[in-house]
């Protein structure tokens, strides 16, 4: 049978031995690498009836079949979504880091990860999955998992986590290095239980404010690839986190200089000056608060004339010794803050005046101070905007008014944000400062998938307490290969595979991070420049899926079975092309 270009025959050798002529059938892709045509066997039909071997070959020649033909597919097992993330995760290593030596421990774990971005669902229905009998996918028979007991889920999360400070070692050897940028940000998710110790009712940025929270942070290099997690109790604060990665960054990875970026929340001046000020190599770049710029405009430092004819611009303050204050005016920001001021001000106007109205209405008025400071203290923390008006209430009288000066100040610095750094300006300009700030959206962007979109962290069953650690240190995992994947497959999702030029076209760096031509034809079309369609990831490899791996089993010999996937579409080759992964495993 003449090669094509990733065909599969069926290859019949015939080799001389001893005056004896042996004939192997081998099963066989073809295709073409560096100009030459390379063949890769696929497993031996030797062991099949002739007839049968013959008609695999006439119909993967593509020769129609002649009656019922002498097989039949038994089961057809979805397979290219596995072929692709499980190709990508042995690609990077990542098999490797979770164990140098093959082991079950290892594959079940690897079977974790890539069922966390596939199909995340609970331990029981992973385990179910991965059965022969009651497979939802290929996935246990190219791991050779065979059976599969619930327990052995639970004692693989055990694995990961006695493994979790070895494999976060590795990781930050790979993808850290001195002098790093390293983005933290710490994210809650909810508890939907009450045995876990971490369970604690805290701040929720879920908002499910009735059930108790973990709260996690994660290190990532300045590319925003992920490096480490670390799992606290609910109520931990923020800053309170800092200790940790800071020891596990100098002592554990062995980084001896490192940039810490953070955001205004995290990298307070109180943790600054009591956490990393005094520790030899390493740096920070955070934010002010809001108050602390008002003190910086109230001081002159900050004027709104520095940004007539720019809109960032680098001061300093006695108030920040050895630090340097990038100051920065978004317009586009600025109108926001407006909008926003004016409508959370008009909503609590209206409420207030409802309060009002109950304080002079004739039949059964709000009477009592406390009363009426009740009514009026909630609808202040609904918005939050209580500075901005004067309040005047009695048993039997309410009174307010907007402060009109309080709001007129803040207002003048809509807009206004400031980036403060230790970092020196010979090895980090203000740009790059502002610049490196801003790549913390790449962090919040691995909340995002986590939590929500491709790998849904929560919600968490977990009881114990090493349980819920190990589950989002395999959710981190996951977001892993996930991450290298979307930088290989940019060009056929929704993500901008063109950044370089929207920011070599960007006007300045404080301005919105715009989105490349080719990204924004790719929203308006839903095609690429290559007429494919564009998927999310979850839609493709959904897609994927459709790619099945199909049981075949001979009629006449029961006990002779074999495997068939099928053909790939135009535009599955082209995923597993940019992928650099075969659907052959």
């Amino acid at each position: 049978m003449p090669a094509r270009n990733g065909a599969v025959h069926v290859a019949t050798i015939k080799t001389a031995r001893m005056g004896k002529v042996y004939v192997t059938h081998l099963l066989r892709r073809s295709y073409r690498q560096d100009g030459q045509v390379k063949h890769q066997t696929l497993g031996n039909l030797s062991h099949l009836p002739p007839d049968l071997i013959d008609a695999i070959r006439s119909r993967l020649a593509g020769e129609a079949p002649t009656g019922d033909g002498p097989w039949e597919i038994v089961r057809s097992l979805p397979h290219g979504h596995v072929a692709a993330v499980l190709g990508v995760l042995r690609s990077i290593g990542l098999d490797d880091v979770l164990g140098s030596r093959p082991g079950r421990e290892r594959e079940l774990a690897c079977a974790l990860i890539v069922l966390r971005l596939i199909a995340p669902q609970s331990k029981l229905a992973t385990c179910r999955g991965l059965q022969e009998e009651t497979a939802s996918t290929s996935l246990g028979i190219e791991l050779n998992l065979e059976r599969v007991a619930e327990q052995e889920i639970y004692a693989t999360l055990d694995w990961l986590l006695t493994r979790q400070t070895r494999i976060e070692t590795k990781l930050a050897k790979q993808h850290l290095h001195d002098g790093t940028l390293v983005l933290y940000d710490v994210t809650s998710s909810y508890y939907t239980g009450r045995h876990a110790g971490l369970a604690r009712y805290g701040y929720s940025r879920d908002g499910k404010r009735g059930l108790p929270q973990i709260v996690y942070g994660l290190l990532c290099n300045a590319e925003g690839c992920p490096v480490a997690i670390e799992v606290f109790e609910g109520n931990t604060a923020d800053p309170h986190t800092l200790n940790v990665q800071i020891e596990k960054l100098r002592k554990r990875f062995g980084v001896q200089r490192v940039v810490l970026v953070g955001d205004r929340g995290m990298l307070t001046s109180r943790r600054i000056d009591e956490e990393l000020r005094d520790v030899e190599g390493l740096d920070w770049i955070s934010a002010l608060r809001a108050d602390n710029i008002q003190k910086l405009a109230s001081a002159g430092v900050i004027q709104p004339s520095l940004f007539d004819q720019r809109d960032l611009v680098e001061v300093s303050s006695p108030d920040f010794p050895g630090e340097r204050l990038v100051v920065c005016r978004n317009p586009f920001l600025a109108d926001e803050r407006r909008r926003k001021r004016r409508e959370l001000l008009e909503a609590t106007e209206k409420d207030l005046a409802q309060v009002t109205a109950a304080v002079a209405r004739s039949q059964r008025p709000l009477r009592g101070k406390e009363r009426i400071g009740l009514r009026v203290g909630k609808v202040l923390n609904d918005h939050k905007v209580g500075k901005h008006f004067d309040l005047e209430f009695e048993d039997d009288r309410f009174v307010y008014r907007r402060n009109d000066a309080k709001i007129a100040a803040e207002a003048a610095l809509d807009g206004l944000y400031v980036i403060r750094t230790s970092v020196k300006d010979d090895a980090l300009s203000a740009v790059e400062t502002v610049r490196a700030y801003k790549d913390l959206a790449k962090v919040e962007r691995a909340f995002r998938c986590m939590k929500t979109v491709d790998l849904r962290v929560r919600p968490i069953f977990h009881r114990l307490d090493g349980r819920i650690k190990a589950h989002v240190f395999l959710c981190m995992l996951a977001y892993y290969v996930e991450w290298h994947m979307r930088r290989r497959l940019a060009p056929i999702l929704f993500d901008d595979h063109d950044r370089a030029t929207a920011e070599a076209e960007r006007p300045s760096i404080v301005s919105p991070a715009p989105r490349s031509t080719a990204a924004k034809s790719k929203d308006r079309t839903k095609r690429t420049d290559a007429n494919e369609p564009v998927h999310s990831l979850q839609t493709l490899l959904a897609d994927l899926g459709t790619l099945c791996k199909n049981r075949v089993r001979a009629k006449s010999q029961a006990s002779s079975e074999f495997y068939v996937l099928t053909q790939p579409t135009p535009h599955q080759h082209r995923t597993f092309e940019l992928l650099g992964v075969s659907p052959v495993m």
